[in-house]
């Protein structure tokens, strides 16, 4: 390919802060590295991603609360393809973590080879910080423990 058809580099996708439901309590919280998942208070179950009622109860009595960051891979997958804005990263690793509080996170892992990554290998959240231009963000991501 030659340099006048690569592909141009974008930025990296911003996430939607607040698009679907009120998750400004999650973006608050990874400001200080905090990671936060919404639980039933009913029946203090954990639940992820964020929704406007308890997949428990259909009730919207949920509460965020911090959770350990700690987990491991349940499954992964090598972008070697990218999306775009990613273009710089290839190739990088899509996992579904499991947390200790056992709910499973889709999220990049990071300082890893792809070749070194194992289902079962314990991981924990670090962070990214991505930027729009305007604003910044913290953003959840896991590493090998």
């Amino acid at each position: 390919m030659t340099q006048q058809n690569a592909p141009k580099n974008r930025p990296r996708p911003f996430p939607r802060l607040n698009h679907y439901t009120d998750t400004q309590p999650f973006w608050d919280a990874t400001k200080e590295h905090r990671l936060l998942i919404q639980y039933c208070r009913e029946t203090g179950r954990p639940q992820w991603f964020p929704r406007s009622a308890s997949l428990a109860t259909g009730r919207r009595d949920l509460e965020w609360r911090e959770v350990s960051g700690r987990g491991t891979v349940y499954s992964f997958t090598i972008a070697r393809k990218p999306w775009p804005g990613h273009e710089d990263r290839v190739p990088y690793i899509c996992a579904l973590v499991e947390l200790e509080e056992g709910v499973r996170m889709l999220a990049n892992l990071v300082r890893v080879e792809p070749g070194d990554v194992r289902i079962g290998a314990p991981v924990r959240v670090a962070w990214e910080t991505l930027s729009d231009g305007d604003s910044t963000v913290e953003y959840p991501v896991f590493e090998p423990v």
